[in-house]
């Protein structure tokens, strides 16, 4: 992704709509996993950008590190006070089986050899420890956008089980998000000339937000949206 497009995401993420509510979604990750007994430990953000999510692991309690390929990315996290490392997703600084938690959102998308940063995530977790992945999904809506934010490719869910499955990784859940709105992005993806990423008008902001949280409410997991959300796990060694 490009200087201008990192800035543009880290001066967006904390009011546009689509940022506010994929942290949410993490948020809600999160708290699944402690009331399954995942107690808060070392997280990695990969591809963190200006830290939005690393900042999200924080609140709850883990102790994550912003881990961020460009400069400019890297900066603003570290402006924002959060432990950043730069490095390739393919290539993590990190320690084997060192890590409870790694997430990954809407970094595969971007990397040409999808399963090499799919393996690092494996060997970086502990045995048992848990991988939080986001995709955007159906080469269908393939459009200008994807190329202005540096997309090799958009998912489906075949696609994606396969590159984490190959990585040795075991699939625990996989569904759909941004369901509702799906209509809305083809038909913008359609006229689309560059990144959707900007500023919107409150009222757009707020009810496009709305629309896409009533999705926690709805049984629209399996039907066709606009991301993928996969959680998967390190299996005991052996």
């Amino acid at each position: 992704m490009e200087a201008t497009e990192i800035r543009k995401l880290a001066a967006l993420e904390d009011t546009h709509w689509w940022y506010r509510e994929r942290r949410a979604l993490l948020g809600r990750a999160l708290r699944r996993l402690a009331a399954s007994g995942h107690r808060p430990g070392q997280a990695l953000d990969v591809g963190a950008a200006g830290g939005g999510n690393t900042r999200v692991l924080r609140a709850y309690g883990w102790r994550p590190v912003a881990l961020e390929f460009s400069v400019d990315g890297a900066e603003v996290a570290r402006e924002r006070g959060l432990d950043v490392i730069r490095a390739d997703a393919r290539h993590l600084p990190v320690a084997s089986a060192g890590l409870d938690l790694v997430v990954a959102f809407d970094i595969l998308e971007h990397i040409d050899a999808d399963h090499l940063a799919a393996a690092e995530i494996r060997r970086t977790l502990r045995p048992g420890g848990t991988a939080l992945i986001a995709v955007p999904c159906d080469m269908r809506l393939w459009s200008a956008h994807d190329v202005a934010v540096g997309h090799v490719r958009r998912y489906d869910r075949e696609s994606l089980r396969a590159t984490v499955e190959k990585a040795g990784l075991v699939v625990d859940e996989l569904w759909s998000w941004n369901v509702l709105l799906r209509p809305v992005a083809a038909w913008r993806r359609r006229t689309s000339t560059g990144s959707d990423l900007g500023d919107l008008p409150a009222v757009v902001n707020v009810g496009l937000r709305a629309v896409v949280a009533a999705e926690r409410y709805l049984p629209v997991k399996g039907l066709p949206g606009v991301s993928l959300m996969l959680r998967a796990h390190r299996p005991a060694d052996g």
